[in-house]
């Protein structure tokens, strides 16, 4: 069965929130030391919504295997035209390409947008999303040295640069 890429919808909160826990309890994909809440997700939803800027949901029949998302690299008019990419697969799904497809869905979104460069911040112990961004033409920019910390330990935060 052909994995599908759409906007998402409200609907689609409970599971992009699984999606996001997962990576939070199991991952260092996100430097959250709490699952979210329905509602904490409602508000990044709104806000996103409100501003613009897209949602995207990979689905495989009923089942959602990941999401990715656009957002500000910051709030001030002279950064309007640069975004940050976020993707996040669940753990059963990952390896399979969805990934790659919610990716080059963004880009597709990012240019829509008159973006002109789309930035994604990866910890640097995570080899595979490395890859990944760098697969799809994302460059190394510089790396942040321990930045994050969770479960006691200091992280670094590689930063990746597409230029559209």
């Amino acid at each position: 069965m052909e994995v599908n890429i759409r906007s998402a919808l409200r609907e689609d909160l409970p599971e992009i929130l699984n999606i996001y826990n997962e990576a939070v309890r199991n991952t260092a994909g996100t430097y959250d030391s709490e699952p979210h809440t329905l509602e904490q997700r409602t508000v990044w939803f709104e806000r996103c919504e409100a501003k613009g800027y897209p949602i995207l949901v990979a689905t495989q029949g009923e089942a959602s295997l990941g999401w990715g998302s656009l957002g500000p690299f910051m709030e001030r008019p002279g950064f309007k035209h640069t975004g940050v990419c976020s993707v996040y697969v669940t753990s059963t799904a990952r390896g399979r390409g969805i990934g790659t497809k919610l990716i080059e869905a963004m880009i597709i979104e990012a240019r829509s947008r008159d973006l002109h460069t789309v930035l994604a911040a990866v910890d640097a112990s995570n080899d595979a999303s490395l890859r990944l961004h760098e697969k799809l033409g994302f460059c190394r920019v510089g790396t942040f040295q321990e930045v994050g910390r969770r479960g006691g330990l200091w992280h670094d935060m590689i930063y990746l640069q597409r230029m559209l």
